[in-house]
């Protein structure tokens, strides 16, 4: 029996050791993340928006315990990411031809903050991109009335290979699914068109227009063809400004 007790004993101070050194819950929570969006969640155009879930929990609270922590935004935005990644196919495309992804930039504002054991949603989405980087858009919202309490800007930096090869073939990918999915949609037509009026006729869409609809945690989204969007005139100010801290860096300033 007593020695019963300090196996015991030393499983639970393995355990503590674990969550105090290498924060585990935050490792299972990751693995957990990569496994749903890679076989539970559904594959998402890499220009769509991706949701999670998340839940302002006691060792997210800040000394006062009265709202989230400013920092664990941050690391909230961990499993967003590794959710876009991976729903979206965006960083084996990158390992595929040869590159690696990390954080470059990174800037908040917070507009209201999130009370303990409050739900939240992060909808993630990119915005913009150049030959070096990926700029996202993280959106830390309230699930019953969609208000947004911050919002991110992220800088993805891309290197040994270039970002305008990635983002072409992804959307190369998503054009030739789009067109498989027309092709489909005109036999359907043509078949429809065979039957009375009334009995449910179907008009072929054009390829500029296509649209599906697919659910994403319970909602209905619609995704069309698209290009890469015009640069947002906030994020060129943001860019500048890194630009010239860098500049600054490499003077010595």
């Amino acid at each position: 029996m007593e020695q019963l007790c300090y196996v015991a004993l030393s499983c639970l101070l393995a355990i503590v050791l674990l969550y105090g050194l290498l924060e585990l819950h935050y490792f299972l929570r990751m693995c957990l993340c990569v496994l749903l969006a890679r076989f539970v969640k559904r594959r998402c155009h890499i220009l769509e928006s991706t949701t999670v879930n998340g839940v302002c929990l006691s060792n997210d609270v800040d000394t006062l315990l009265y709202h989230m922590n400013n920092a664990r935004y941050f690391r909230e935005l961990d499993f967003a990411r590794v959710d876009f990644y991976e729903r979206t196919q965006l960083y084996r495309t990158i390992r595929r031809l040869g590159g690696s992804v990390f954080q470059g930039a990174a800037t908040i504002r917070y507009r209201r903050f999130i009370r303990p054991f409050h739900r939240f949603q992060i909808n993630s989405r990119i915005i913009y991109w150049d030959e070096q980087s990926l700029f996202m858009e993280h959106r830390f919202v309230r699930p019953a009335d969609k208000f947004v309490h911050c919002i991110v800007i992220c800088r993805q930096r891309v290197i040994d290979v270039a970002m305008e090869a990635v983002m072409a073939e992804l959307l190369a990918k998503s054009s030739t699914t789009a067109t498989q999915l027309q092709a489909s949609r005109h036999t359907l037509s043509s078949t429809a068109s065979l039957q009375p009026v009334g009995i449910g006729t179907a008009t072929p869409v054009p390829a500029a227009t296509l649209e599906t609809s697919q659910a994403e945690n319970g909602h209905v989204s619609t995704t069309t063809a698209k290009l890469k969007p015009p640069l947002p005139p906030e994020l060129g100010k943001w860019i500048e400004y890194n630009e010239m801290s860098s500049k600054n860096l490499r003077s010595g300033c």
